[in-house]
């Protein structure tokens, strides 16, 4: 089990910093694009991509009114925002260089949603990691029975 995402596996960590594109737009880390979704409005949405570290725009994620669905997409923004960064390749690698290990977000600062403190939490974070490594490995092997048949006439 990889039960922290600090030191060797800091990679594995929203904070880490890997810039992502979407819509034409570069978000710093899997942090900054989580937190610049939950917002309601566009120039709330920059205002917290813009922040200058994830952790300042964790603090703007907490200060902004919500979308109104935020409930509803969360699980599936981290989703993307982590397909993003794994799906560069070499993340990608270290990604599946964790095995078949369980991924957990351990923490101290209690948040029990996203990971695991004291023992509590559903670690939807670690479990999300894990959805996508298997889809990497799901589309690897695809792509190598894909480029290794050939159509013969």
């Amino acid at each position: 089990m990889i039960d922290n995402f600090r030191g060797e596996y800091y990679f594995l960590s929203n904070f880490f910093p890997t810039p992502i594109w979407l819509g034409g737009r570069e978000y710093k880390t899997v942090e900054h694009f989580y937190q610049a979704n939950k917002a309601e409005s566009l120039i709330l949405h920059e205002y917290i991509r813009n922040a200058v570290s994830p952790e300042e725009a964790k603090k703007r994620g907490k200060e902004v009114a919500k979308r109104a669905d935020w409930e509803n997409v969360k699980l599936q923004i981290m989703g993307l925002g982590l397909i993003l960064k794994f799906d560069i390749v070499d993340l990608g690698d270290m990604l599946l260089a964790t095995g078949e290990e369980e991924l957990v977000e351990g923490n101290i600062w209690g948040d029990t949603y996203w990971g695991v403190c004291n023992g509590v939490g559903e670690n939807h974070l670690g479990k999300t990691l894990m959805t996508v490594r298997d889809q990497i490995i799901e589309r690897r092997c695809l792509q190598v029975t894909y480029t290794g048949t050939q159509n013969v006439n």
